[in-house]
């Protein structure tokens, strides 16, 4: 698997991410929520075999970073871990991170590092900060 870093207007994350985005399976399994991008997004990008297997964009700029509406194809574990673990490594990101977890994903980012500390109906907030033991 690749991870690919892309900042939030480059063409090429939009050749990569827009059949996803737009598609309504991948909006259902987001609870309906629209995926955002600008200049202040970073997206980070699990390719497999040319197929995008999932995404994560990071906001930063205003504050903490964070991550939230992101796709992982299947809820595979192992795309999670290769998408938290390059966002947790980029040096780009300054400060801890914060991120909007679906219910589904909590176990996943707990065993990367983060910690919940709001817990929604369908979401849980977390923070990753790098000076935690994993």
């Amino acid at each position: 698997m690749e991870i690919l870093r892309c900042e939030g207007t480059d063409k090429r994350l939009y050749d990569l991410v827009a059949p996803l985005v737009m598609n309504p399976a991948v909006l259902r399994q987001n609870n309906n929520y629209p995926f955002k991008t600008s200049r202040k997004y970073i997206w980070f990008i699990a390719m497999e075999s040319g197929d995008v297997v999932g995404f994560m964009p990071v906001k930063t700029g205003e504050g903490r970073p964070r991550i939230d509406n992101y796709y992982i194809r299947g809820d595979r574990a192992d795309t999670l871990d290769q998408l938290l673990k390059s966002i947790t490594s980029n040096r780009e990101l300054n400060g801890p991170l914060v991120a909007v977890v679906h219910k589904r994903h909590v176990s996943a980012f707990q065993r990367n590092g983060f910690t919940s500390y709001i817990e929604y109906k369908n979401y849980e907030k977390m923070d990753y900060n790098a000076r935690k033991e994993i």
